[in-house]
């Protein structure tokens, strides 16, 4: 199997519901460091499992539509506590939309799986893994 990573971050505000989380019930900002690490199990036929380029413009794409926002006031998310693996699987969803719309172009189209970890600190991350077909 085959992998390449690209990575980006975001910033966003939120809050949580329930005594599991503590203080972090309260209001909060996170930054997070995303990885996307994408795999196949045969190279395209460039020698190449994902255009890197495309890879990381469209991680950057889905990454600014999460980032310095409140995620609270996001209809979307209303009643869902947006937990770092929660986020993971947002991203890996949103790319994976991207992916099968053509975003990433015709060598993606080998593409069958996706890995998306959240890096909350240096010694906290979380990662969410989806197969793309």
């Amino acid at each position: 199997m085959f992998s390449v990573t690209v990575r980006d971050h975001i910033m966003i505000a939120h809050s949580f519901t329930g005594e599991v989380f503590g203080p972090a019930q309260r209001l909060h900002g996170a930054t997070f460091v995303v990885d996307a690490t994408f795999r196949r199990p045969d190279l395209d036929d460039d020698n190449i499992v994902v255009d890197i380029g495309k890879a990381s413009e469209q991680l950057h794409t889905v990454c600014h539509g999460l980032s310095y926002r409140n995620l609270d006031d996001d209809p979307e998310f209303t009643g869902v506590n947006t937990s770092t693996e929660f986020l993971a699987k947002i991203i890996a969803d949103r790319l994976a939309v991207r992916i099968h719309a053509g975003e990433f172009g015709r060598g993606a189209s080998g593409l069958t799986g996706i890995s998306i970890t959240l890096h909350e600190s240096h010694i906290a991350w979380a990662t969410y893994e989806r197969t793309l077909r």
